[in-house]
């Protein structure tokens, strides 16, 4: 076994467990009012007059309100002239205010109010007619909107906000390398304890705890712990597995910094591999390099996919879906959603641009005995990809 599982004590390992001190700057008020032109300006090319946007991440991204959506309607409404302005229930006006991190104009409503109403008669103050709705909020939105607007005259914004969210800024790109050094030194600590024994749920204990002691938001956003023959279900299966000599471990969690996310796998060997869990871990690493190499600029989403399948499928694994073998896309966009545009999968024909960030974790299958998923995020640059983190370099040796 490497110097780099097992060996270390639980309380050798919280010793090493400080606050971060490299702290990435929050987003700044500029860049909040740069999000807000970029939208009305892909408002003008999508030929539509306003954009409703819901409580959750994207409300986030253009106002700073950290909340979730609820039943009741907290959104914003975006118009080609004037402030953003906020619908939202007059009792938590305060609360918002402490929040915000751009200046709104505001409708309020009390409880027994209809905001959709609301929202229609502020698209009518300016002469507003067609809206475009996050297709993220809920669908009683939509429901309640339909009581006062054509169905016509509502459409879907994901080509505005994902035109927004998609490429990060360098105050992005800094927030989520803050948050992948975290869980790097977390997976690193979280292998360290490893020992015979030891159950699942101890290590997902230990990995929130780690993610607090180092300043993440709220400890793990969340946590993936298997052992075993459980590695072969990629998110896992309920119940606590105790770890045994010659069993993999697939380890895979993250945590968010001023919102934004990591999430990070790594697939290691506890004793000594057989041959066949070194073959499939062996080629899994070779499968995400290949997905690496053929990010560049102007690459399409599903080409990156098909790099990471053709590796398998030269080596009689799959084809497609097919197990043994890869199960599904090879990575996800990531940012303040911890899955969001672009994907890469099969059919998604959207180019590459500098600042897109993904996932790249082309998992391997075999069913009934293991899985292997190694799991890093790249952001595109001119020249092609940039790791946030360092890939695992051996089955048992997962840092590098």
């Amino acid at each position: 076994m490497s110097g780099q599982i097992g060996g270390l004590s639980l309380a050798e390992a919280q010793a090493q467990l400080q606050p971060w001190t490299k702290l990435a700057p929050a987003i700044g008020a500029d860049e909040y009012q740069q999000r807000i032109a970029r939208a009305r300006a892909l408002m003008r090319e999508q030929g539509v007059d306003a954009l409703l946007v819901g409580a959750g991440t994207s409300l986030r991204y253009f106002t700073g309100v950290p909340w979730g959506a609820t039943e009741r309607l907290v959104a914003m409404l975006l118009t080609a002239q004037g402030e953003p302005q906020l619908i939202c229930p007059v009792f938590e006006e305060g609360s918002l205010d402490a929040v915000l991190k751009v200046p709104v104009a505001k409708r309020l409503w009390e409880e027994h109010q209809d905001p959709h109403a609301l929202v229609v008669q502020a698209m009518a103050a300016q002469g507003v007619t067609k809206l475009a709705l996050d297709p993220g909020i809920a669908f009683g939105v939509h429901t309640g909107l339909r009581a006062h607007l054509d169905a016509a005259a509502i459409v879907d914004a994901s080509a505005i906000i994902d035109g927004c969210r998609m490429c990060k800024s360098p105050a992005e790109l800094a927030l989520m390398q803050q948050a992948c050094d975290m869980t790097l030194q977390v997976h690193r600590l979280a292998a360290g304890i490893a020992h015979a024994g030891i159950g699942t749920d101890e290590l997902v204990r230990f990995i929130d705890q780690a993610h607090r002691a180092l300043g993440a938001d709220n400890g793990s956003t969340f946590c993936i712990v298997q052992f075993g023959h459980a590695t072969a279900f990629p998110h896992g299966i309920p119940g606590v597995q105790h770890l045994q000599e010659g069993q993999l471990v697939l380890i895979d969690t993250g945590c968010t910094v001023q919102g934004y996310h990591s999430d990070i796998t790594r697939t290691w060997i506890f004793g000594t591999p057989s041959d066949a869990q070194r073959r499939i871990w062996d080629l899994e690493q070779a499968a995400q390099a290949a997905a690496f190499a053929a990010v560049r600029p102007g690459v399409s989403c599903e080409s990156v996919d098909a790099a990471a399948r053709a590796v398998l499928e030269a080596a009689g694994l799959g084809p497609d879906y097919r197990l043994p073998g890869l199960p599904h896309r090879t990575g996800h966009g990531c940012g303040l959603s911890i899955h969001e545009a672009p994907y890469v999968v099969r059919g998604n024909a959207t180019l590459l641009q500098p600042g897109m960030c993904c996932s790249n974790e082309p998992m391997i299958v075999v069913p009934g005995e293991f899985g292997v998923r190694l799991e890093d995020h790249f952001y595109v640059t001119e020249r092609g990809a940039q790791w946030f983190t360092p890939p695992s370099p051996a089955i048992d040796r997962p840092f590098a």
